[in-house]
């Protein structure tokens, strides 16, 4: 029986197996950043040991980092000793490192891919969830805790469980401005936020094998908000051509080499999965969410669903705390929902890609007079090249705040949040319970999406912003 990518990755990595069905596995690469370390390298310092292999890691700031005044000392008191507690650490254990002043600095999960430090046939670890991203490569890739952060450091490897493995399979036509975000909207909506628990989701296909990295990336990293903890696309020459001249990519011959195994990954045609699903994006129309999980999404053009439309008790009773929480009424048009900020950024969403697809939806309109507007790239690289091709002078130009790389309103946790009460058209993957502030309320979308909201001021279909077909 043949093997699918999981399964490749996953048995060329494997350095012990256990009873239970978990395994010790080698990881080739471990990214860092300034909120899941500092107590990672207390512990390995406290035991005398070191780290293992300094150039397998990678660490630049991100979580925590203001993305406005950066000539200016970080305001908050616990993000600036956070930041301050990575130069430390990763200084005396020789680990390379981007600073906050580099212009390659910007979100761990768009620096990986950028840099070439993300490549297939590699297992990848990162102390946050969303490190499922790196996945788009053809890469085996996790988010790890704090403690299993410093495991990895000391001994470059990690006791893991093996999963089971699910293939989606995109077929159809993917029309003018739906975008991977509102696929994988569409997709968790379909099978829940714990409808892919226990496995890892391949994404295949002839839609997945014409998208751009960028969709790709933003495929994987939305696979963990529908409960799996891998996301996985096959390596193809689409992959290759992007990784060819990447800084920390191999080179020359060593490159051909590597592309010789890489084309080994893709699953073999008489693999078996233990799940296998179709979503046809012929049928799939933008997307945005009116609750608060990303399971909670629908298309634009649809009401805000009833709780009793639901049999279940639990479930009724969890649409109406977010119904609440959201403040919003069963029956109510998603396009009549007003908003007051939007947010197009997050590893999600802030690579030029995304930046170019807003920026040709504001190009010519203005914010909403009543709507706070910002963007955030997701590194140096992106919001140079923006603002090179006039990306940027177009934000601008539209009355959009333009901002330094980093989390940013994604996570909440540097300054850039929501005010209780204000409601976020946002291009992120989260909208929990005070995900962007304390009594913030998120509409997840596409970049598209979310710059016609903001020139509008309310939900709507960018479709018809645009002369398109609703």
């Amino acid at each position: 029986m043949g093997r699918t990518l999981y399964d490749k990755l996953w048995d060329s990595h494997v350095i012990r197996s256990y009873d239970d069905g978990s395994a010790l596995l080698y990881v080739d690469r471990h990214l860092l950043h300034e909120v899941s370390t500092p107590q990672s390298f207390i512990a390995i310092e406290k035991k005398g040991r070191s780290v293992r292999r300094p150039d397998a890691n990678l660490a630049v700031p991100d979580h925590v980092v203001s993305t406005t005044n950066r000539h200016l000392p970080i305001a908050d008191p616990l993000a600036r000793a956070q930041t301050q507690r990575l130069v430390e650490n990763v200084a005396r254990h020789k680990i390379p490192f981007i600073p906050l002043d580099d212009q390659r600095q910007g979100i761990v999960h768009v620096i990986g891919p950028e840099q070439g430090f993300t490549l297939p046939g590699i297992t990848l670890a990162c102390g946050d969830s969303h490190t499922s991203t790196h996945g788009a490569f053809g890469c085996l890739a996790f988010g790890i805790g704090a403690s299993e952060c410093g495991i990895v450091m000391a001994t470059q490897a990690i006791r893991q469980q093996r999963t089971k493995t699910m293939r989606v399979n995109l077929v159809g036509l993917q029309s003018p401005f739906i975008n991977a975000k509102d696929i994988a909207l569409a997709f968790i909506a379909r099978i829940g936020a714990n409808g892919a628990a226990g496995h890892a989701v391949e994404y295949a296909g002839p839609v997945v094998a014409k998208m751009s990295m960028a969709e790709r990336m933003t495929l994987c990293n939305m696979s963990i908000e529908a409960g799996a903890r891998v996301g996985l696309i096959a390596p193809d020459d689409q992959t290759f051509d992007y990784l060819r001249g990447r800084p920390m990519a191999p080179k020359g011959e060593m490159f051909e080499h590597a592309l010789t195994y890489w084309r080994t990954l893709p699953s073999d045609a008489d693999a078996q999965f233990h799940r296998e699903l179709t979503l046809d994006v012929s049928d799939v129309e933008p997307h945005v969410t009116w609750g608060t999980s990303p399971e909670d999404a629908a298309p634009i053009g649809a009401r805000v669903p009833s709780p009793e439309d639901l049999t279940e008790a639990t479930r009724r009773e969890r649409r109406r705390r977010a119904l609440a929480y959201m403040d919003l009424k069963p029956g109510d048009p998603l396009e009549a929902i007003a908003i007051d900020v939007v947010f197009i950024g997050s590893c999600t969403n802030s690579r030029i890609e995304d930046l170019r697809a807003a920026a040709a939806v504001v190009a010519g309109r203005h914010v909403a007079a009543h709507v706070k507007a910002i963007v955030v790239p997701g590194s140096g690289l992106v919001r140079e090249q923006a603002e090179r091709e006039g990306l940027a002078q177009t934000f601008l130009d539209a009355g959009f705040e333009w901002r330094e790389p980093g989390c940013s309103m994604c996570v909440g946790m540097n300054g850039d949040r929501l005010e209780p009460g204000q409601r976020c058209a946002s291009t992120s993957n989260r909208n929990f319970e005070g995900r962007q502030g304390v009594g913030g309320r998120t509409h997840l979308m596409s970049p598209a999406m979310a710059a016609a909201a903001a020139v509008t001021g309310r939900l709507t279909d960018v479709r018809k912003l645009m002369g398109g077909k609703p």
